[in-house]
Protein backbone atom coordinates (compact mmCIF):
# COMPACT_ATOMS: atom_id res chain seq x y z
CA UNK A 1 0.00 0.00 0.00
CA UNK A 2 2.88 2.13 1.27
CA UNK A 3 4.83 1.53 -2.54
CA UNK A 4 1.54 2.46 -4.25
CA UNK A 5 1.03 5.81 -2.77
CA UNK A 6 4.86 6.61 -2.87
CA UNK A 7 4.36 8.47 -6.14
CA UNK A 8 1.61 10.73 -4.66
CA UNK A 9 4.13 12.23 -2.35
CA UNK A 10 7.09 12.41 -5.04
CA UNK A 11 4.20 13.69 -8.17
CA UNK A 12 3.05 16.46 -5.14
CA UNK A 13 6.20 17.51 -4.01
CA UNK A 14 7.29 18.10 -8.11
CA UNK A 15 4.30 20.21 -8.32
CA UNK A 16 4.53 22.48 -5.50
CA UNK A 17 8.57 23.19 -6.14
CA UNK A 18 8.02 23.88 -9.96
CA UNK A 19 4.99 25.54 -10.20
CA UNK A 20 5.68 28.70 -8.31
CA UNK A 21 8.81 28.68 -10.24
CA UNK A 22 6.85 29.04 -13.53
CA UNK A 23 4.63 31.08 -11.80
CA UNK A 24 7.47 33.74 -10.66
CA UNK A 25 9.02 33.51 -14.10
CA UNK A 26 5.38 34.36 -15.62
CA UNK A 27 5.37 37.08 -13.08
CA UNK A 28 8.38 38.50 -13.71
CA UNK A 29 7.62 39.20 -17.49
CA UNK A 30 4.69 40.63 -16.52
CA UNK A 31 6.52 42.71 -13.78
CA UNK A 32 8.57 44.27 -16.98
CA UNK A 33 5.28 45.06 -18.87
CA UNK A 34 4.10 47.13 -15.85
CA UNK A 35 7.21 48.67 -14.81
CA UNK A 36 9.30 49.36 -17.62
CA UNK A 37 7.79 52.44 -18.15
CA UNK A 38 8.36 54.32 -14.63
CA UNK A 39 11.12 52.54 -14.05
CA UNK A 40 12.89 54.63 -16.96
CA UNK A 41 10.84 57.91 -15.67
CA UNK A 42 12.47 57.12 -12.25
CA UNK A 43 16.04 55.24 -12.97
CA UNK A 44 17.01 56.23 -16.62
CA UNK A 45 16.73 51.75 -17.03
CA UNK A 46 13.58 50.41 -18.36
CA UNK A 47 14.76 47.06 -16.59
CA UNK A 48 15.55 48.04 -13.08
CA UNK A 49 12.58 46.06 -11.62
CA UNK A 50 13.15 43.40 -13.55
CA UNK A 51 16.81 43.14 -12.60
CA UNK A 52 15.88 43.48 -8.81
CA UNK A 53 12.56 41.04 -8.61
CA UNK A 54 14.58 38.12 -11.20
CA UNK A 55 17.28 38.46 -8.06
CA UNK A 56 14.75 37.70 -5.65
CA UNK A 57 13.94 35.22 -8.06
CA UNK A 58 17.00 33.49 -7.72
CA UNK A 59 17.01 33.93 -3.90
CA UNK A 60 13.69 32.90 -3.12
CA UNK A 61 13.92 29.25 -5.24
CA UNK A 62 17.41 29.00 -3.27
CA UNK A 63 15.72 29.36 -0.03
CA UNK A 64 13.02 27.04 -1.59
CA UNK A 65 15.24 24.31 -2.33
CA UNK A 66 17.60 24.87 1.22
CA UNK A 67 14.19 24.92 3.52
CA UNK A 68 12.65 21.63 1.26
CA UNK A 69 15.40 19.55 2.91
CA UNK A 70 15.66 20.96 6.12
CA UNK A 71 13.32 18.93 8.79
CA UNK A 72 10.18 20.78 9.37
CA UNK A 73 9.99 19.57 12.99
CA UNK A 74 13.44 21.82 13.78
CA UNK A 75 11.29 24.80 13.49
CA UNK A 76 9.57 24.52 16.41
CA UNK A 77 12.99 25.62 18.38
CA UNK A 78 13.07 28.63 16.39
CA UNK A 79 10.10 29.50 16.08
CA UNK A 80 10.23 31.59 19.14
CA UNK A 81 13.14 33.62 18.53
CA UNK A 82 11.98 34.69 15.06
CA UNK A 83 8.73 36.36 16.42
CA UNK A 84 10.47 38.09 19.00
CA UNK A 85 12.55 39.05 15.40
CA UNK A 86 9.57 40.07 14.44
CA UNK A 87 8.66 42.38 16.85
CA UNK A 88 11.71 44.02 17.55
CA UNK A 89 11.88 44.76 13.65
CA UNK A 90 8.11 46.18 13.63
CA UNK A 91 9.18 48.23 16.54
CA UNK A 92 12.79 49.63 14.32
CA UNK A 93 10.57 50.18 11.31
CA UNK A 94 8.58 53.05 12.85
CA UNK A 95 12.00 54.47 14.04
CA UNK A 96 13.16 57.78 11.62
CA UNK A 97 16.35 56.91 9.90
CA UNK A 98 15.53 53.52 9.84
CA UNK A 99 12.36 53.42 8.52
CA UNK A 100 12.11 54.00 5.37
CA UNK A 101 8.77 55.81 4.36
CA UNK A 102 6.99 55.71 0.45
CA UNK A 103 3.79 56.06 -0.78
CA UNK A 104 2.85 57.60 2.88
CA UNK A 105 3.23 54.16 5.04
CA UNK A 106 6.36 53.21 6.62
CA UNK A 107 6.88 49.83 6.07
CA UNK A 108 10.46 49.30 5.03
CA UNK A 109 14.00 48.90 6.06
CA UNK A 110 16.27 50.54 4.01
CA UNK A 111 19.51 48.25 3.82
CA UNK A 112 21.05 50.42 0.82
CA UNK A 113 21.45 48.12 -1.69
CA UNK A 114 18.10 46.76 -0.69
CA UNK A 115 14.69 47.24 1.15
CA UNK A 116 12.86 44.26 2.76
CA UNK A 117 9.32 45.00 4.89
CA UNK A 118 9.10 43.30 8.07
CA UNK A 119 5.59 42.88 7.81
CA UNK A 120 5.59 40.31 5.13
CA UNK A 121 8.33 38.54 7.67
CA UNK A 122 5.41 38.73 10.23
CA UNK A 123 3.37 36.33 8.44
CA UNK A 124 5.98 33.99 8.19
CA UNK A 125 6.70 34.39 11.78
CA UNK A 126 3.05 34.29 12.92
CA UNK A 127 2.47 30.80 10.69
CA UNK A 128 5.64 28.92 12.76
CA UNK A 129 5.35 30.44 16.19
CA UNK A 130 1.29 29.55 16.46
CA UNK A 131 1.71 26.22 14.60
CA UNK A 132 4.54 25.76 17.33
CA UNK A 133 2.15 26.94 20.28
CA UNK A 134 -0.78 25.31 19.53
CA UNK A 135 1.01 21.56 19.28
CA UNK A 136 -0.77 20.79 22.48
CA UNK A 137 -4.46 22.09 23.25
CA UNK A 138 -4.14 24.49 26.56
CA UNK A 139 -7.70 26.74 27.15
CA UNK A 140 -5.66 29.02 28.71
CA UNK A 141 -3.94 30.31 26.15
CA UNK A 142 -6.64 32.15 24.14
CA UNK A 143 -6.00 35.15 25.74
CA UNK A 144 -2.28 35.51 25.41
CA UNK A 145 -3.25 34.31 22.07
CA UNK A 146 -5.48 37.74 21.75
CA UNK A 147 -2.32 39.76 23.48
CA UNK A 148 0.18 38.33 20.70
CA UNK A 149 -2.39 39.11 18.05
CA UNK A 150 -2.80 42.19 19.00
CA UNK A 151 0.25 43.45 19.59
CA UNK A 152 1.11 42.24 16.17
CA UNK A 153 -1.92 44.30 14.43
CA UNK A 154 -1.01 47.44 16.74
CA UNK A 155 2.70 47.99 15.35
CA UNK A 156 1.54 47.12 12.01
CA UNK A 157 -1.18 49.59 11.50
CA UNK A 158 1.42 51.85 13.17
CA UNK A 159 3.13 51.94 9.71
CA UNK A 160 0.27 51.88 8.74
CA UNK A 161 -0.42 48.40 6.66
CA UNK A 162 -4.40 47.29 6.97
CA UNK A 163 -4.02 44.62 4.57
CA UNK A 164 -1.11 43.24 6.66
CA UNK A 165 -2.76 43.73 9.91
CA UNK A 166 -5.90 41.86 8.47
CA UNK A 167 -4.39 38.98 7.11
CA UNK A 168 -2.00 38.26 10.29
CA UNK A 169 -5.26 38.52 12.06
CA UNK A 170 -7.41 36.14 9.68
CA UNK A 171 -4.11 33.61 9.69
CA UNK A 172 -3.79 33.92 13.86
CA UNK A 173 -7.99 32.65 13.69
CA UNK A 174 -7.59 30.38 11.04
CA UNK A 175 -4.76 28.28 13.16
CA UNK A 176 -6.59 28.54 16.28
CA UNK A 177 -9.64 27.15 14.32
CA UNK A 178 -7.05 24.40 12.96
CA UNK A 179 -5.68 23.54 16.43
CA UNK A 180 -9.11 22.14 17.44
CA UNK A 181 -10.28 24.84 19.65
CA UNK A 182 -13.52 25.78 20.74
CA UNK A 183 -14.86 28.13 18.40
CA UNK A 184 -17.07 30.28 21.06
CA UNK A 185 -14.06 32.02 22.10
CA UNK A 186 -13.97 33.54 18.52
CA UNK A 187 -17.39 34.99 19.23
CA UNK A 188 -15.60 37.16 22.03
CA UNK A 189 -13.83 38.56 18.91
CA UNK A 190 -16.74 39.99 16.92
CA UNK A 191 -18.17 43.23 19.00
CA UNK A 192 -14.08 43.60 19.92
CA UNK A 193 -13.41 43.73 15.89
CA UNK A 194 -16.10 45.79 15.28
CA UNK A 195 -15.03 48.26 17.66
CA UNK A 196 -11.14 48.24 16.65
CA UNK A 197 -12.80 48.87 13.07
CA UNK A 198 -14.59 52.16 14.21
CA UNK A 199 -11.93 53.11 16.13
CA UNK A 200 -9.76 52.65 13.42
CA UNK A 201 -12.08 54.93 11.03
CA UNK A 202 -12.24 57.43 13.72
CA UNK A 203 -8.82 58.04 13.96
CA UNK A 204 -7.51 58.22 10.11
CA UNK A 205 -10.79 59.37 7.88
CA UNK A 206 -8.73 58.08 4.77
CA UNK A 207 -9.98 54.85 5.92
CA UNK A 208 -13.62 55.59 6.05
CA UNK A 209 -13.25 57.43 2.09
CA UNK A 210 -11.78 54.04 0.86
CA UNK A 211 -14.78 51.86 2.32
CA UNK A 212 -16.92 54.96 0.58
CA UNK A 213 -15.20 54.69 -2.76
CA UNK A 214 -15.39 51.03 -2.37
CA UNK A 215 -19.17 51.02 -2.14
CA UNK A 216 -19.37 53.60 -4.83
CA UNK A 217 -16.63 54.07 -7.12
CA UNK A 218 -17.27 57.09 -8.83
CA UNK A 219 -17.62 58.83 -5.79
CA UNK A 220 -14.47 61.26 -6.53
CA UNK A 221 -12.38 59.68 -9.61
CA UNK A 222 -9.76 61.79 -9.50
CA UNK A 223 -9.35 61.23 -5.77
CA UNK A 224 -9.78 58.32 -3.62
CA UNK A 225 -11.69 56.69 -6.22
CA UNK A 226 -9.09 57.14 -8.78
CA UNK A 227 -6.99 53.61 -8.11
CA UNK A 228 -10.16 51.12 -8.54
CA UNK A 229 -11.02 53.10 -11.62
CA UNK A 230 -8.09 52.73 -13.33
CA UNK A 231 -7.89 49.01 -12.26
CA UNK A 232 -11.50 48.53 -14.11
CA UNK A 233 -10.88 50.72 -16.84
CA UNK A 234 -7.68 48.18 -17.33
CA UNK A 235 -9.42 45.18 -17.00
CA UNK A 236 -11.93 46.23 -19.14
CA UNK A 237 -9.48 47.07 -21.65
CA UNK A 238 -8.41 43.68 -22.40
CA UNK A 239 -11.70 42.21 -23.16
CA UNK A 240 -11.90 38.73 -23.73
CA UNK A 241 -8.69 37.97 -25.88
CA UNK A 242 -6.44 41.09 -24.63
CA UNK A 243 -4.52 43.83 -26.15
CA UNK A 244 -1.56 41.96 -26.77
CA UNK A 245 1.83 41.86 -24.53
CA UNK A 246 3.03 45.25 -24.52
CA UNK A 247 0.01 46.86 -25.86
CA UNK A 248 -1.27 48.06 -22.26
CA UNK A 249 -2.11 51.75 -22.54
CA UNK A 250 -2.68 52.06 -18.20
CA UNK A 251 1.01 51.18 -17.53
CA UNK A 252 2.31 55.11 -18.96
CA UNK A 253 1.39 56.07 -15.28
CA UNK A 254 -2.15 55.73 -15.79
CA UNK A 255 -2.70 52.58 -13.05
CA UNK A 256 -0.86 53.52 -9.78
CA UNK A 257 0.96 50.63 -8.25
CA UNK A 258 0.62 48.68 -11.80
CA UNK A 259 3.60 46.68 -10.90
CA UNK A 260 2.88 45.58 -7.52
CA UNK A 261 -0.10 45.14 -5.99
CA UNK A 262 -2.21 46.25 -9.22
CA UNK A 263 -0.08 43.57 -12.00
CA UNK A 264 -3.39 41.63 -12.38
CA UNK A 265 -4.83 44.59 -14.15
CA UNK A 266 -2.56 44.64 -16.31
CA UNK A 267 -2.19 41.10 -17.00
CA UNK A 268 -5.79 41.31 -17.68
CA UNK A 269 -5.66 44.43 -20.13
CA UNK A 270 -2.79 42.45 -21.91
CA UNK A 271 -4.09 38.81 -21.49
CA UNK A 272 -7.95 39.52 -21.40
CA UNK A 273 -10.53 37.34 -19.75
CA UNK A 274 -8.75 34.66 -20.98
CA UNK A 275 -5.34 35.28 -19.49
CA UNK A 276 -6.79 36.17 -16.56
CA UNK A 277 -8.32 32.43 -16.25
CA UNK A 278 -5.25 30.86 -17.09
CA UNK A 279 -3.48 32.79 -13.83
CA UNK A 280 -7.08 32.00 -11.23
CA UNK A 281 -6.28 28.35 -12.66
CA UNK A 282 -2.86 28.09 -11.92
CA UNK A 283 -3.02 29.58 -8.50
CA UNK A 284 -5.97 27.54 -8.12
CA UNK A 285 -3.97 24.68 -8.76
CA UNK A 286 -1.24 26.17 -6.07
CA UNK A 287 -4.04 26.58 -3.10
CA UNK A 288 -4.92 22.60 -4.14
CA UNK A 289 -1.61 21.26 -3.85
CA UNK A 290 -1.04 22.80 -0.22
CA UNK A 291 -4.66 21.17 0.79
CA UNK A 292 -3.11 18.11 -0.14
CA UNK A 293 -0.05 18.33 2.36
CA UNK A 294 -2.23 20.04 4.71
CA UNK A 295 -4.01 16.46 5.14
CA UNK A 296 -1.11 14.68 4.97
CA UNK A 297 0.69 15.98 7.63
CA UNK A 298 2.01 13.00 9.74
CA UNK A 299 2.25 14.85 12.76
CA UNK A 300 0.23 18.03 14.35
CA UNK A 301 2.80 20.21 14.38
CA UNK A 302 3.43 19.24 10.23
CA UNK A 303 -0.43 19.94 10.05
CA UNK A 304 -0.76 23.74 11.60
CA UNK A 305 2.11 24.59 9.15
CA UNK A 306 0.58 23.43 6.72
CA UNK A 307 -2.63 24.46 7.42
CA UNK A 308 -0.95 27.92 7.99
CA UNK A 309 0.53 27.78 4.59
CA UNK A 310 -2.51 26.71 2.95
CA UNK A 311 -4.15 29.70 4.74
CA UNK A 312 -1.71 32.64 4.16
CA UNK A 313 -1.50 31.93 0.13
CA UNK A 314 -5.41 31.40 0.03
CA UNK A 315 -6.16 34.91 2.08
CA UNK A 316 -3.51 36.42 -0.01
CA UNK A 317 -4.64 35.51 -3.34
CA UNK A 318 -8.38 36.08 -2.33
CA UNK A 319 -7.88 39.71 -1.31
CA UNK A 320 -5.44 40.64 -3.60
CA UNK A 321 -8.06 39.39 -6.68
CA UNK A 322 -11.34 40.62 -4.17
CA UNK A 323 -9.88 43.97 -4.71
CA UNK A 324 -9.14 44.25 -8.41
CA UNK A 325 -12.39 43.18 -9.15
CA UNK A 326 -14.31 45.54 -6.64
CA UNK A 327 -15.78 42.43 -4.39
CA UNK A 328 -13.85 44.22 -1.53
CA UNK A 329 -11.73 47.50 -0.47
CA UNK A 330 -8.25 47.64 -2.06
CA UNK A 331 -5.78 47.02 1.12
CA UNK A 332 -2.06 47.17 -0.63
CA UNK A 333 -1.88 43.19 -0.40
CA UNK A 334 0.80 41.40 -3.00
CA UNK A 335 -0.09 38.86 -5.45
CA UNK A 336 2.07 36.19 -4.79
CA UNK A 337 4.65 35.17 -7.40
CA UNK A 338 3.09 38.09 -9.63
CA UNK A 339 3.54 41.90 -8.08
CA UNK A 340 7.12 43.05 -7.37
CA UNK A 341 8.23 42.61 -4.16
CA UNK A 342 11.38 41.20 -2.61
CA UNK A 343 10.12 40.29 0.84
CA UNK A 344 6.56 38.52 -0.27
CA UNK A 345 8.59 36.56 -2.70
CA UNK A 346 11.01 35.33 -0.87
CA UNK A 347 8.53 34.65 2.45
CA UNK A 348 6.63 32.71 -0.56
CA UNK A 349 9.25 30.35 -1.71
CA UNK A 350 10.02 29.51 2.06
CA UNK A 351 6.58 28.48 3.00
CA UNK A 352 6.70 26.36 -0.08
CA UNK A 353 9.87 24.57 0.42
CA UNK A 354 8.35 24.02 4.29
CA UNK A 355 5.47 22.80 2.39
CA UNK A 356 7.40 20.40 0.33
CA UNK A 357 9.40 18.79 2.84
CA UNK A 358 6.34 18.34 4.78
CA UNK A 359 4.78 16.69 1.74
CA UNK A 360 8.06 13.98 2.13
CA UNK A 361 7.38 13.22 5.55
CA UNK A 362 3.58 12.48 5.24
CA UNK A 363 2.16 9.01 5.66
CA UNK A 364 0.18 9.41 2.83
Amino acid sequence: MIKKRAPVKKNLSIWLFFLPIILSLVGLFFVFEASSVRSFTEYNDSFHYLKLQGMWILVGISAMIFFSLFDYHKLYYISFFLMVGTILMLLLVLIPGIGYKAGGAQRWIDLGIINFQPTEFAKLSTILYLASWFIHRERKRFFSFLILLSVLMLLIMAQPDMGTAIIIFLLGILIYYLAGFELYFLLALVPLSAAAFYILVQISPYRFKRLLAFFNPSLDPLGITYHINQILISLSNGGIFGQGFGASRQKYMFLPEAHTDSIFAIIGEEGGFIGNVLLIGALVLLIYFLYRVSIMGSDRFGKLLAGGIFAFFSLQIMINLGAMVNLIPLTGVPLPFFSYGGSNLLVSFVLLGIAINIAKQSRA
